[in-house]
């Protein structure tokens, strides 16, 4: 099958370039053809998404070399478009008048104005609101995104304007359940959505969870914004230490919120350590020494792909019942959950102790995080996503295959 992968980043940048970096190596294997459109210009460093030596048709969707772009890709003939949700609407469009294309739905795409579904005003809860009109309304008392009102605007029109193509998609897969709920409020039917749960770029430990008694290393592994919920984690962490349990803190990343972080840190009196952001390597090593990994996120993740990578280390997680992490967090078998509406330093705390208190529950724990984690091999997914892909009625225009530049 000859699938042409449509991106916003050749080079690595987030969860959507590390999951092609894992699934396209794994669709070459399986006898595939992949070209790959990018929106954003390779810069001159950085790690891209590509398979060393595979040498992937690739073609960049930039002011120089639109036309180029079309034309090459009209006569490389692609069978299925595999979208991974564009910023451009132009190349969307095009893109989508003229292949059939399944969309990987990676985060609120077309439903929400700024993409964090979840309102910061009086506090941070997530919202199920139907995307439309009234979001604009909602927009600053509810403190939905930023200030500027231009930004707004510019972002509710790209939103209407994804949200009016959705039933364009021969497809739109999601990673969770809640995001298939997400999109059938948003109109699409049960039979267009599909979920199919990201694979882990890490594999699973060969023998299981190894045996090991908490000592109370929590990790946090995120980008450090008001959404992701750092300071209700540092909150949590207080109140669970008041029986005298020693607690310690490692947060593996950066952001806006983490000076915060560390001020409540010290006047809490938490122990907190910070490396900033780490590699591949690092990760997996900070995993294996943790006990519990923490997601304290605010907002409704779609997934929460890190939880899923610390059970291939045989670490359990902690974190509120929001978005996609119920999919794989489950209570008392691979972690402990803490109420999501609305989410309290309270409610986190008492799942961290619940977690580490009894050695024997904690080793369940570490036991059942592993087994979840072997339901989310690159193996599954690909059986679950090439006959999608393969499922597709073709319509490859005549016309822009005869012009493709036409609509330039």
């Amino acid at each position: 099958m000859r699938i042409l992968i449509a991106t916003s980043y050749r080079n690595l940048i987030g969860g959507v370039e590390r999951y092609l970096q894992v699934v396209i190596p794994g669709l070459l294997n399986h006898g595939h053809e992949i070209g790959l459109l990018y929106e954003i210009p390779l810069p001159e460093a950085g790690e891209v998404i590509d398979p060393p030596g595979a040498a992937l048709a690739t073609w960049c969707w930039s002011e120089r070399s639109r036309d180029y772009a079309l034309a090459s890709i009209a006569r490389w003939r692609p069978e299925i478009v595999y979208s991974q949700g564009l910023e451009d609407g132009e190349l969307e469009g095009i893109l989508l008048d003229t292949y059939p294309v399944a969309l990987y739905a990676h985060n609120y795409f077309g439903t929400c104005v700024s993409g964090r579904k979840c309102n910061s005003f009086p506090t941070v809860r997530p919202c199920a609101r139907r995307f439309g009109p009234g979001c604009l309304a909602l927009y600053y008392p509810r403190r939905c995104g930023g200030l500027n009102p231009l930004t707004m605007w510019k972002m509710y029109r790209r939103q209407t304007q994804i949200n009016s193509r959705l039933p364009k998609y021969t497809k739109v897969l999601v990673a969770s359940t809640h995001m298939a709920r997400e999109f059938q409020n948003h109109g699409l039917r049960p039979d267009q959505i599909d979920v199919v749960p990201l694979p882990a770029a890490n594999g699973t430990l060969p023998d299981g969870a190894p045996t090991r008694n908490p000592e109370g290393r929590i990790l946090f592994i995120g980008r450090l914004t008001d959404i992701k919920g750092g300071n209700n984690l540092v909150k949590a962490l207080a109140l669970a230490g008041q029986d005298g349990r020693a607690l310690t803190l490692t947060v593996a990343g950066d952001g806006p919120e983490l000076a915060r972080m560390q001020d409540l840190a010290a006047a809490l009196g938490v122990s907190l350590r910070c490396t900033g952001w780490v590699g591949n390597a690092e990760k997996l090593e900070l995993l294996r020494e943790a006990d519990l990994l923490v997601i304290p996120s605010l907002w409704p993740e779609p997934f929460g792909m890190v939880g899923v990578e610390a059970g291939c280390q045989g670490v359990p997680a902690a974190g509120y019942a929001v978005g996609g992490i119920p999919d794989w967090l489950i209570p008392g078998v691979t972690g402990e959950l803490a109420p999501g509406d609305p989410p309290s330093p309270d409610g986190l705390a008492g799942a961290i102790v619940r977690a580490l208190a009894d050695p024997v529950h904690y080793q369940r724990l570490c036991q059942g995080a592993w087994e979840m984690s072997r339901k989310f091999s690159l193996q599954r997914h690909l059986a679950q996503l090439e006959p999608i892909l393969a499922d597709q009625p073709g319509h490859v225009s005549r016309e822009a295959v005869s012009d493709p530049c036409a609509r330039i």
